[in-house]
């Protein structure tokens, strides 16, 4: 019974990657006229060819297909993975300054040039899954030179911790948000989540010892830090003394830790730490099902504060429940927890694919009508967390029925 869930899993996720995701960003989203991909797809399909252009979207458009090339090995993904490497090296870049702007026009000039960290975190974790499908070297290089700026500028040598953002000549900035919905910290989980990310997959292909004491080092801030010791959720926003300013639960980000973590420990090879995190993993995961509704979904977030929650399904969340769900059942064998992954795609698949145009709808309002007010397409939402999710699970199936 199991083996035929874990097939059924694979398949329709295999299926959806294949026949729904991707080819939604080939065929509607690449930018024939200026170059590299578009910028912007409203929730209501209609194309804005003049939108600017994000980094965190390249960047993820480049891991994207990179990833899918490694995995599936289609040719029509790596030429997509070069044409998104070609366009984010010759406009992204601030070669005079170091690192990559936040964000460009439409045209390919530079729009925002600060130098958000949770940014250059992405461009390494794309560069590197880049570097792996083409072996061009220059890839590497550039990850490499971005690791390097982030410690040099960003990392408190006093406190510890990684601070959110800078100029474009790398002096700090006094409005820090990644987003106007944040709070104006130096610290913040979600950066210290894809910096984790992001060394993890460049600690794959270059075996640096600054590297790996940095990535340790990372996973230790999560367990001492970051995440709450009483009820095993993550904190969110943090001063520079890492005193904690937010009341807010991100269920989403509480399942996309739980495996990010221990993949970073079991990249890093050292059993003691493997093992804690193993036992830390599940826990945060369990933390994370506080969020789950009775159709397989998983919910927002809540306010501690005033004990809010909101109910909408973005699409996300969903995407890491699955994967995170699975990451436990691969951890303990107990089937609770695939039946936890194989419940969230039944919810995605009922509810978030949009059938009639492709790739997934940016959410689900708890009402349970679709958030069409919100991008398809555009500075956040990429095709990054489905088409992982999707990739995750082929991987860890395969392994799991090896």
């Amino acid at each position: 019974m199991t083996e035929k869930i874990l097939k059924k899993l694979k398949e329709e996720m295999k299926s959806d990657l294949v026949d729904n995701i991707l080819p939604y960003w080939i065929n509607k989203m690449t930018d024939e006229m200026n170059g590299g991909f578009f910028g912007q797809m409203t929730g209501e399909e209609n194309l804005v060819s003049n939108a600017d252009k994000g980094g965190i979207l390249n960047a993820r458009i480049l891991w994207t297909f990179s990833a899918a090339y490694n995995d599936l090995n289609n040719e029509v993904y790596l030429q997509m993975a070069h044409r998104a490497y070609d366009y984010v090296i010759h406009h992204f870049f601030d070669e005079p300054n170091g690192g990559t702007y936040w964000s460009l026009q439409f045209c390919g000039q530079p729009k925002d040039t600060k130098k958000q960290i949770y940014s250059q975190a992405f461009f390494i974790y794309a560069l590197t899954e880049y570097y792996k499908a083409s072996k061009v070297e220059q890839s590497l290089h550039k990850a490499i030179e971005l690791f390097h700026l982030i410690e040099k500028h960003s990392f408190d040598q006093t406190r510890n911790g990684y601070t959110e953002a800078f100029s474009q000549d790398w002096n700090l900035l006094e409005d820090l948000r990644l987003s106007e919905k944040d709070a104006n910290e130096s610290k913040t989980m979600n950066t210290h989540l894809h910096i984790l990310e992001a060394y993890t997959n460049l600690y794959r292909f270059w075996k640096d010892k600054t590297l790996e004491t940095q990535l340790e080092n990372l996973i230790d801030l999560f367990v001492d830090r970051i995440i709450d010791s009483q009820n095993f959720h993550l904190k969110l926003f943090f001063n520079d003394d890492w005193e904690c300013k937010s009341s807010i639960v991100s269920y989403g980000h509480d399942i996309e830790a739980s495996w990010l973590l221990y993949e970073g420990a079991e990249i890093l090879a050292k059993h003691d730490l493997l093992a804690k995190m193993k036992l830390i993993s599940e826990k945060v995961a369990w933390a994370s099902m506080e969020g789950l509704q009775p159709d397989g979904s998983l919910a927002y977030e809540k306010n501690l504060s005033n004990g809010h929650i909101d109910y909408e399904r973005h699409w996300w969340p969903q995407a890491e429940a699955v994967v995170g769900f699975l990451n436990v059942y691969e951890l303990t064998g107990e089937s609770e927890y695939l039946d936890r992954a194989s419940r969230c795609w039944k919810y995605i698949k009922n509810f978030l694919i949009d059938r009639e145009n492709g790739e997934w709808f940016w959410g689900i309002y708890g009402n349970g009508k679709v958030n069409r007010k919100d991008d398809k397409a555009g500075f956040w939402k990429c095709p990054y967390h489905n088409s992982r999710a999707c990739l995750e699970t082929i991987r860890r199936v395969d392994k799991l029925l090896d």
